[in-house]
């Protein structure tokens, strides 16, 4: 079935903004939950341990262990606290930027475990002696601490958010919710390969069994519809009139 005169052909785009929004939404969902549980942990942790007294859950394998980190993630960089200071406010402002053209669900995943371990170890450097942005980040989960750093709850959603990116980005998919051509499914115009290409016109006839080139069904567009000449498979017309061998002579019908 053609379209109607002045209609568009391009595909209409899959992307809205209240789509948007319920990404932005996820995006927010994962950083407070993120947020709530490191402050919450955290505040546990210094409450009830002591940094020389670690707790043994799984004999040397897994312990709580207080300690106090003025670095990076897993105890990096101990001596340029200011600096990763500055760094998490930096990825905070560009998550925050960039949740503006935001319609992916594995990225709004992704970017909301980063900017709630960012704003936990940075709540941390504000917050925490020695100093405002200067304070030790507080870091208790210990798995096999002789060989592996120390670190929190913040630090593990900082690692599995930039593990998420990397798979979304190896794969194509970008932060506007499409994906790169030559994958399958959506490609870069946010169009799916078995849906409407760029003439308005699906690649198998605009559905497998739709519209033809002619607007007619590939087979026939429908068991019993009008074929390319205007008669039907079955031999009936538009509006139920019989033709071919069905619409017999009057004449004939009369000496019958």
């Amino acid at each position: 079935m053609q379209a109607a005169p002045g209609t568009p052909l391009t595909a209409a785009p899959l992307t809205t903004g209240p789509a948007r929004k319920r990404r932005v939404a996820v995006l927010a969902g994962v950083a407070a939950f993120v947020l709530a549980a490191d402050i919450t942990t955290k505040a546990i942790v210094v409450a009830h341990l002591r940094p020389d007294q670690p707790v043994h859950l799984l004999g040397n394998i897994f312990e709580l262990w207080l300690t106090r980190n003025p670095g990076a993630a897993f105890s990096v960089g101990t001596g340029e606290t200011a600096v990763f200071t500055v760094i998490a406010f930096g990825v905070i402002v560009y998550i925050a930027r960039t949740a503006r053209k935001l319609y992916s669900t594995g990225w709004a995943i992704a970017l909301g475990l980063l900017l709630g371990g960012a704003a936990g170890n940075l709540g941390d450097r504000i917050f925490r002696a020695p100093g405002l942005f200067r304070g030790d980040v507080v870091d208790w989960i210990g798995v096999v601490p002789r060989y592996y750093p120390i670190f929190n709850l913040a630090d593990s959603a900082i690692v599995c958010g930039g593990i998420l990116t990397v798979i979304l980005a190896m794969r194509g998919y970008h932060l506007d919710g499409t994906r790169s051509a030559g994958e399958r499914g959506v490609n870069e115009r946010g169009v799916n390969e078995r849906g409407v290409n760029e003439r308005g016109v699906n690649e198998h006839g605009a559905g497998e069994r739709g519209a033809g080139e002619h607007g007619a069904n590939e087979h026939g567009a429908g068991e019993r519809a009008v074929n390319e000449h205007g008669a039907a498979e079955h031999g009936e017309l538009p509006g139920g009139r019989e033709t071919g061998r069905d619409a017999a002579d009057p004449a004939e019908r009369a000496e019958q």
